[in-house]
C-alpha cells in the first residue's frame, strides 16, 4: 500500500485515497457517485433492459459516462419523480421498508371519493399480498367526475397507491409522484433531470440514516 507492502493483520486502507496493488496491479478507484431526479413521462420503464424493447428511463439520462439505475420503480403509465444513482446503499436505504421513507402522490380518482373510503386509506387498507398500512390522505378537490387526492405511503408494494384505491371502490385515472423523503418534485419538466444539490443530497441520507 502506497509502495509499502503491507504485513500486519487489519490495517486499514482507504480506497480512492490511498494506493492499493494486489500483485502489483493498482485496484480502481470507486466511481464517482450521481444523484439524479428525473421527472419520469408516460409510457417509459424503470428497468435498465425490456424484452419488449419499451423506453427506458435510462434512455432520458444525457451526457454521463456512469451508468445508473433507478430507486425503486414508477409503473409504466405513472408519471413523476424518480430517482436515479449508481450508489447501492443509498438505493437500498431509500426502498427498504424498514427505514419508512415516505413517497408522496398526487392522485386523481374517477368519481365523488367517499368520507368513508378516505377514512380507509387513511386507517389502512389490506390488500391480496398483505396490509398496505396506514396513508396520509387529503382530498384536494371533487366533484361528480372526479377527485383529486394527495396521498403518502411508506412501504412499497407494487401498484400500491392504484391498488389501495381500488379496495376502497375508487379507479386511479391518473398518477403522478411529487415528493420522495424531502425532496419535492417543484417545476422540473417532464422528461427532463438534474442533479440533487449538496443540500437535497444530505437530508435524504439523513432520512436514510447514512448521515
Amino acid at each position: 500500500m502506497n509502495g509499502t507492502p503491507v504485513k500486519a493483520l487489519g490495517t486499514t486502507a482507504f480506497w480512492g485515497r490511498d494506493d492499493i496493488r494486489v500483485d502489483g496491479r493498482k485496484i480502481p478507484v470507486p466511481p464517482q457517485k450521481h444523484y439524479l431526479m428525473l421527472n419520469k413521462p408516460f409510457g417509459y420503464i424503470c428497468s435498465l433492459d425490456d424484452p419488449e424493447g419499451r423506453p427506458l428511463v435510462t434512455d432520458l439520462i444525457k451526457n454521463i459516462t456512469t451508468r445508473v439505475y433507478p430507486v425503486g420503480r414508477l409503473d409504466f403509465d405513472t408519471l413523476g419523480l424518480l430517482l436515479l444513482t449508481n450508489d447501492g446503499e443509498f438505493a437500498h436505504r431509500l426502498t427498504h421498508p424498514r427505514f419508512h421513507v415516505p413517497k408522496t402522490y398526487k392522485v386523481t380518482v374517477q368519481g365523488a371519493i367517499t368520507d368513508e373510503a378516505l377514512k380507509r386509506l387513511q386507517k389502512g387498507v389490506t390488500l391480496n399480498d398483505g396490509p398496505a398500512g396506514r396513508a396520509r390522505t387529503d382530498l384536494m378537490t371533487k366533484d361528480n367526475e372526479k377527485s383529486i387526492l394527495r396521498m403518502t405511503i411508506t412501504q412499497g408494494k407494487s401498484r400500491q397507491v392504484r391498488r389501495m384505491l381500488e379496495e376502497v371502490g375508487f379507479k386511479v385515472i391518473h398518477l403522478i409522484r411529487t415528493g420522495f423523503g424531502t425532496l419535492r418534485l417543484g417545476e422540473l419538466k417532464i422528461g427532463h433531470s438534474r442533479y440533487l444539490d449538496a443540500q437535497e443530497l444530505r437530508e435524504l441520507k439523513k432520512m436514510a440514516r447514512m448521515a
